[in-house]
């Protein structure tokens, strides 16, 4: 048995050596030929699986040897268990760890050009791209190294419509920058946030809200990271603090029935006799644009709390939602109601019987502003969704879905022309919150 195993192991080490020197050497002497190449490469794996045979050889002998002790050992009795383990492990580094070195270390030596061949060493070719403009990183818009990989988690309550295309068009922009959605109402991402927070910590890396109230919220817990945004000095100085910036405009106008003899023209005709009983308002608890108009009236010398106390007087009635006013006003139960304007739009164009009006002394504006959590696992790929969405690929994109953009450039189907927007002051009506809405609650109840 030993004697077949030296012939089988004589074989091998001549093949090896055969290879080596007589077939690989000469190939070497070649150069960079790719026919050369390829041959040389089938000679390596002929001398892997030589040397592969003659590890197996060797782990035989030695599997042989321990197996022997073994027998010795084990006829005694003696914690036979413990040492048929350790003699397993011996077979394992005698008939298999020998041959994979081996392997490992041939295939590696075919895998790189041989830096003694003098004509790879001596003339490397330069990689030089073919394609026209491949040089003009200096002047080509985003160069190589502003392009960010990685995953930013966004908590929004902004329509699933806006969030798609903006995203569709980050995806062509910033290929390797993926985002991954969570989308609620703000009150659910209100108690999703408070639930992390207690379970040790915000999970979300981007919060896109679609007003300012809870994003004031934020930024009083600390919760926000404070930057500059590329871009940001674009954005309207009302639309922005030292950490969220506004992102796209929605406006509160006056939405009535089509067929309405005498429509109002202004805010303070839905308190008009004419509208008795017949219009409906959005539920400031419930709806942040709804309280976006709780704020204006409420805090505007021109109107104040008493605006409600006259809506109230003349049958107004509080639904929950911005949708619920809009449904009531097309089926007829409701003559007019405050309601937004792209989501007005949107029921004219299916067809519901209705017609949008921007009353005097405008329609009432709500930003909804964008942020990066302080704390995020990745705050460079954070920052850069923000950056996109701010910049004017995604506000094209924010108004392809019929949403006023933040930036002034892009084109919008709001504001109408001539038409006016006034805004409530965020800050205050952040401060006066519950005084706000414990006024209003004592008039419509709720």
């Amino acid at each position: 048995m030993r004697t077949a195993h030296a012939a089988v192991t004589l074989f091998l080490v001549g093949v090896i050596w055969m290879v080596q020197v007589f077939r690989q050497h000469e190939l070497l002497a070649v150069g960079v030929d790719p026919a050369a190449h390829r041959t040389l490469l089938t000679a390596n794996w002929l001398r892997i699986i030589a040397w592969t045979g003659y590890g197996a050889t060797v782990g035989a002998d030695a599997g042989t040897g321990h197996r022997q002790r073994r027998g010795v050992r084990d006829v005694k009795g003696a914690a036979a268990m413990p040492r048929r383990r350790t003699t397993l492990r011996a077979r394992f580094k005698g008939g298999l760890v020998l041959p994979l070195l081996v392997l490992v270390a041939s295939a590696c030596g075919g895998a790189e050009t041989p830096a003694s061949s003098p004509e790879t060493a001596s003339s490397p070719e330069p990689a030089v791209s073919e394609e026209p403009g491949a040089e003009a990183s200096e002047g080509s818009g985003t160069e190589a190294s502003e392009e960010v990989s990685g995953t930013v988690l966004l908590y929004t309550s902004v329509t699933q419509d806006t969030v798609d295309a903006v995203l569709a068009a980050l995806t062509e922009a910033q290929p390797g920058l993926s985002v991954e959605v969570f989308r609620a109402p703000t009150g659910e991402l209100a108690a999703r946030l408070a639930a992390e927070q207690r379970a040790g910590g915000i999970q979300a890396d981007v919060i896109w809200h679609t007003d300012p109230l809870s994003m004031y919220a934020h930024e009083e817990e600390g919760l926000l990271l404070e930057w500059s945004p590329e871009g940001a000095e674009a954005v309207p100085e009302e639309f922005q603090t030292a950490t969220f910036w506004g992102t796209r405009i929605l406006n509160l106008v006056i939405v009535h029935r089509a067929d309405l003899a005498t429509p109002p023209a202004a805010w303070a005709d839905l308190s008009d006799p004419a509208y008795a009983d017949g219009v409906a308002l959005p539920d400031p608890g419930f709806a942040g644009s709804a309280f976006a108009a709780l704020g204006y009236f409420g805090l505007s010398p021109d109107f104040g709390i008493d605006y409600y106390e006259g809506l109230r007087g003349n049958g107004a009635v509080q639904l929950q939602s911005i949708n619920d006013v809009i449904t009531g006003v097309a089926e007829g139960r409701f003559q007019a109601g405050m309601a937004l304007d792209k989501t007005v739009q949107d029921e004219i164009d299916d067809g519901a019987p209705i017609t949008m009006v921007w009353p005097e002394p405008g329609a009432i504006s709500v930003y909804s502003p964008i942020a990066v959590f302080d704390g995020t696992a990745d705050q460079p790929a954070a920052q850069a969704f923000v950056e996109f969405v701010l910049a004017p690929p995604g506000q094209e994109a924010i108004a392809s879905t019929g949403w006023q953009p933040v930036l002034d450039e892009v084109d919008s189907p709001f504001p109408p022309s001539g038409a006016e927007q006034v805004f409530p002051d965020w800050r205050a009506a952040f401060g006066q919150q519950d005084e706000l809405l414990g006024e209003y609650r004592a008039i419509f109840g709720g």
